[in-house]
């Protein structure tokens, strides 16, 4: 089945002026290519996949902690952009299912719009009794 989303943090959408700091220190230092290595590496070992009525988070290099929710489980899904977040596309999403924390916190993730409605859809579907 192939995911409705599956995306990773982005990096110079979610910190842009981070980013043309770093790339300028590749010229002034070479401190900036293992700034923006080790920013990639941190990046990619995110990884966020919505299949169906299926979260699947995966975050590690070495050692891996993943954590499936079953979508029926949210209770709410929080947005948070800020101005130039919104301008890139990219946001702030927590998935809250009980008690009062956010069963994860994602910064940077693309479209993170799509992400708060398509479980709020599927949640809706599931509550009406509809498959």
């Amino acid at each position: 089945m192939t995911p409705d989303y599956d995306a990773s943090p982005a990096m110079f959408r979610n910190h842009p002026l981070a980013f043309v700091g770093a790339v300028m220190l590749i010229a002034a230092f070479g401190l900036g290519i293992l700034i923006l290595l080790y920013w990639y590496i941190k990046v990619r070992s995110v990884r966020l996949t919505i299949t169906g009525d299926l979260i699947h988070l995966s975050q590690g290099i070495f050692s891996k902690s993943q954590t499936d929710i079953d979508v029926q489980e949210i209770r709410s899904v929080s947005v948070r952009q800020g101005f130039w977040q919104r301008v890139f596309g990219v946001g702030l999403i927590e998935v809250f299912t009980t008690g009062d924390q956010p069963e994860f916190s994602l910064d940077g993730m693309p479209d993170p719009n799509f992400v708060r409605d398509h479980i709020r859809g599927r949640t809706m579907t599931l509550r009406n009794g509809d498959k």
